[in-house]
């Protein structure tokens, strides 16, 4: 079970019940009629990242669906909360990239969707033995990696929301899908 392709997605949902804000989110991102399984932050070699609404067509209602998904909610009024998934894809296609989650509270959409961009170029460039400053800036790291020759290309997708002004719960994610 090595998938081929994979997709990007996120949503956000709010109701009065915490499950129920969730189920409204993966509908946002129109994930919600597959049985979702967690899974950890490895880009299988040869995995082509595809458009949502490609992806979607090969995916059956109630098939068991793979995927890393980042989640967070809040019922706090106005709270800022975020997921995002960051991907890392090696130039040579035969070697796995990374993907990574990150949720936090209180960051804007493009902050949060950087960090998991950087944690996942970071794994990748460790396993591939690039050096570089751990201690430099995101932005500095990045053509580092990019310029030795051995990272392609890294991206992030993110959902943000402000938590519902009545208190309901507030519900966002992103997930990189896999399809076998």
């Amino acid at each position: 079970m090595v998938p081929k392709k994979c997709f990007l997605t996120k949503g956000v949902g709010v109701h009065k019940d915490k499950l129920a804000s969730f189920e409204l989110a993966l509908r946002d991102a129109k994930i919600e009629k597959y049985n979702l399984v967690s899974v950890s932050s490895i880009l299988p070699p040869n995995c082509k990242i595809v458009s949502r609404d490609e992806g979607l067509k090969e995916l059956g209602a109630g098939e068991i669906v793979h995927c890393v998904l980042a989640r967070n909610d809040t019922n706090e009024p106005q709270r800022l909360v975020s997921a995002a998934v960051g991907t890392a894809v090696p130039v040579n296609e035969k070697n796995y990239g990374y993907i990574s989650e990150h949720h936090s509270y209180g960051e804007e959409e493009e902050k949060a969707g950087e960090y998991a961009e950087d944690i996942a170029a970071t794994m990748l460039a460790t396993t591939l033995g690039i050096e570089f400053d751990a201690n430099s800036a995101w932005q500095e790291r990045e053509q580092v990696y990019k310029a030795s020759g051995h990272i392609f290309d890294t991206t992030h997708y993110c959902q943000t929301a402000n938590g519902d002004k009545e208190g309901k719960w507030t519900s966002v994610i992103a997930a990189m899908v896999f399809i076998e």
